[in-house]
This record gives C-alpha cells, structure tokens and sequence, in this order.
C-alpha cells in the first residue's frame, strides 16, 4: 500500500489543528452540521448531475484504489516478461499458454492467450491498444468527477455563507449575537475550501496519477510481450524495457525509444511516449 495519500491528509489536517490550536480556537465550534450538510451532500449532488449516474458510480468504486495505490512495480513485470521471453526462446511460444491461468494481470493474461493463439502481431497490437485507451477512458472519468467536486465545493460554502448572512440580516436588532451569527456564517465557506483542498482534488489528482501509472504499465507490457512474439533475445527484452522505465516520469522519451530500436532492429514498435 502506498502511504502518501494518507500521510499527506494526516499532515494538512494536522497542520489545520495545530493552527487552531495556536489561535486558541474551538474545533467544535468548526463542526456545525448546517453547513456541512450543505456542502457536502450539495457538491457530491451537483457532481452527479454534472455527468452520469454510471461516472459517479465508477468514481465512487475507485476510492479504495485511491487508498491502497499499485503495490505493481516496473521491476517486477519487467522480470515476468523476461521470464516470459525465455520461456518463448526455449521452449516456443506455445509454452506461453500454461502461465494464463496463474497470471494475475488481466492485461497480461490476455496478450499471453493471443501469443499462444497464434494472434497476427499487429492484430494483438491493435487489441492490446484498444485495452488501453479503455483504461485511460476510465481513469479519466474517475478522477474527473472528483476534480468536479473540488471546484463546486467553494462556491456552495459561499452559498451558504450567503444564506447564513440573510439570517444574521434578519437578526440586526441583537447586537450582542451578531458575532458568533456572522462567525458561524463563514464556516459553511471554509468547509467548502477545505473539502475541496484536502479531500475532493487530492482524491482526483491521486486517481489521475494513478490512471498515467497504469497506462505506462499497460504499454510496457505491450512492447514487451510484443517483443517476445517477435523473437527477441530475453536480455535484448529487458533491457529495452528498463531503457522505458528509466526515462519516467519527467522526460517524454523520445530519445530512449530510438536509442533502443537502434540496439535491436529485430523488433518493430511504436515509440512509447509517457503518458
């Protein structure tokens, strides 16, 4: 599991108490449940009616992988597509076939299957990108409706904050409540920077972040298993993959690509540009 999604939430709200604490201000008198009923339930209603019911669903499946992040590392598929390549070299591409049922990888079991099937290379290429960009159709949707949230979230606390002020209006003949009337009409404005800051757009640019890893995972199996069809030596393999992996996460990575084509002319690819 990843830490950094919670560490990081830990550490803003931690800051957030602690300068409460300094200021020697109530947390209590943080939590009223008017304008917290209304932020929340209104933005997460706002959210789904800005897109499908079918989005808000899917986005609300991917928060628990929004918690646990992709304990999957380069390293380790590298080193079964190596495994993989040699199995290929050594024994025929036929061989493949008895590693789809143990592949926990439904991306990979399938480009194992249209290997061991027989698949035409740029018949399996053309699979294996469609998978892709469904992925990435998905990704996008998830962390997009989050995103939503984050920016309908402001501006219903200062809706709220609106509505709270035409009651202190209303309430002008008693000087004496006015402060704590108008101190309380704020909070609806500060749950609504607050939960767009530190829950709705770190949750959605967790999952964007998330979806840009998967997509590079899913075109270096690509490559790789497609390498593997082609015949290519199992070292050639992976250290074409390696070349890939080193030029993320700040590079577009051009250079490595060609510099590996270069290496070994054996295997026909497209350039792999980081998401």
């Amino acid at each position: 599991m990843d830490p950094a999604f919670i560490l990081g939430l830990v550490l803003a709200f931690g800051a957030l108490l602690a300068m409460i604490g300094i200021e020697g201000a109530s947390v209590t008198a943080l939590l009223l449940p008017a304008p917290m009923v209304l932020v929340f339930g209104a933005t997460i209603a706002v959210g789904i009616a800005s897109g499908t019911l079918r989005d808000a669903v899917f986005a609300v499946k991917s928060l628990p992988r929004a918690l646990r992040g992709d304990k999957r590392t380069a390293h380790s598929m590298i080193a079964a597509v190596v495994r993989y390549a040699e199995t290929a070299r050594s024994e025929g591409l036929l061989a493949l076939e008895q590693f789809v049922r143990d592949e926990n990888d439904p991306f990979l079991k399938q480009a194992l299957q249209g290997i061991a099937d027989g698949t035409d290379a740029e018949e399996l290429r053309i699979v294996m990108e469609d998978e892709i960009a469904s992925a990435a159709a998905r990704n996008r949707a998830a962390s997009k409706f989050f995103m939503t949230l984050g920016g309908f979230a402001p501006t219903i606390g200062i809706i709220g904050t609106v509505v709270s002020l035409t009651h202190v209006l209303e309430n002008l003949d008693s000087p004496a409540t006015l402060g704590p009337m108008i101190a309380t009409a704020f909070v609806a404005t500060l749950w609504g920077l607050l939960s767009a800051n530190f829950i709705w757009l770190p949750i959605g640019g967790r999952l964007q972040r998330l979806g840009e890893l998967e997509l590079e995972r899913m075109t270096l199996l690509m490559e790789g298993m497609l390498a593997v069809q082609a015949g290519s030596p199992p070292h050639f393999v992976g250290e074409r993959l390696r070349a890939m992996v080193s030029q993320r996460p700040g590079e577009k990575g051009h250079k490595p690509e060609k510099a590996g084509r270069r290496a070994g002319s054996e295997t026909t690819s497209n350039p792999v540009t980081a998401p």
